[in-house]
């Protein structure tokens, strides 16, 4: 199962008529409505530290939203174990 980042938020039929869906590497605007994120575990950080950190694969999420959320930023996947998994 995927984290939370790798998700939409959005239906199948938005997401067929969607720009940003319709390219799987894009990802969702901070602006669009769904990409919002209504989950508890959802905190905006303004740490440089976490938002600039190296390790973490920002190409995972799926919604800009996600770049700066604490929980992703901790808990997302990091370039680290990537690359020692291959």
């Amino acid at each position: 199962m995927g984290g939370c980042w790798s998700a939409r938020g959005c239906d199948d039929e938005l997401q067929s008529r969607c720009a940003h869906a319709s390219v799987a590497t894009e990802k969702c605007p901070a602006e669009c409505y769904y990409a919002k994120c209504p989950l508890p575990q959802h905190r905006v950080t303004s740490d440089p530290a976490m938002i600039f950190d190296p390790e973490v694969d920002r190409a995972a999420a799926m919604k800009d939203v996600c770049l700066s959320c604490e929980f992703f930023l901790r808990r997302g996947p990091r370039l680290s174990r990537l690359s020692k998994d291959a």
